[in-house]
């Protein structure tokens, strides 16, 4: 069967979504985002891109810190609304509790499963997007989230944008070990 050339348009992959958190004149802000992703282990770095557009830059620009907190299935509705208003109009930390931790500058959001806080290591700028780098300074979970200590994406129940199609998926079943299931392709001898 032959490949299909197909528009870049329709770029199809996971992406989990979050909820951005960022003090915007010193109040609570929460932005959807689905463009996000670790960038480096030691120190653990992670990167969100957003358009330039959006009211939530100033606030990182403002602080040089934000939050990423993972929403559960649960939270889709109120995950989709806060990518579909502004903050400019709307107040959208009404709809949690607030918390901060270590920082002080970047709002989390309790009901969501998991939570990171990080500074600003670096800005991107880019034609319509800045990417906003930052080093991971502390995580939380509920407890009830975590399996010996880490957090079981399974209890955690987050979702993915399907971006094609302007959908929302739930994580699927488990496939298998990561980092041995291929050991068994390894040619013997090597």
């Amino acid at each position: 069967m032959e490949k299909i050339q197909m528009s870049t348009e329709t770029i199809c992959y996971p992406m989990p979504c979050s909820l951005v958190g960022v003090n915007v004149g010193g109040k609570p802000n929460y932005l959807t985002v689905a463009w996000f992703s670790m960038v480096n282990v030691k120190p653990p770095y992670l990167m969100i891109a957003l358009g330039k557009v959006h009211y939530t830059n100033p606030g990182i620009k403002e602080n040089g810190t934000f939050s990423v907190n993972i929403p559960s299935v649960a939270m889709a509705d109120v995950t989709d609304y806060c990518g579909i208003v502004s903050g400019k109009k709307y107040d959208k930390s009404t709809k949690f509790e607030t918390f901060y931790g270590k920082l002080k500058t970047a709002p989390m959001i309790k009901e969501c499963p998991y939570n990171v806080e990080c500074k600003v290591v670096q800005t991107v700028d880019l034609p319509a997007d800045e990417l906003f780098i930052g080093e991971i300074v502390a995580a939380y979970s509920d407890e009830r989230y975590l399996v010996n200590g880490v957090p079981d994406l399974r209890k955690i129940a987050p979702f993915t944008l399907s971006m094609p199609d302007r959908k929302y998926i739930a994580l699927g079943s488990e496939v298998g070990p990561a980092w041995e299931m291929g050991k068994k392709l390894i040619p013997k001898g090597t």
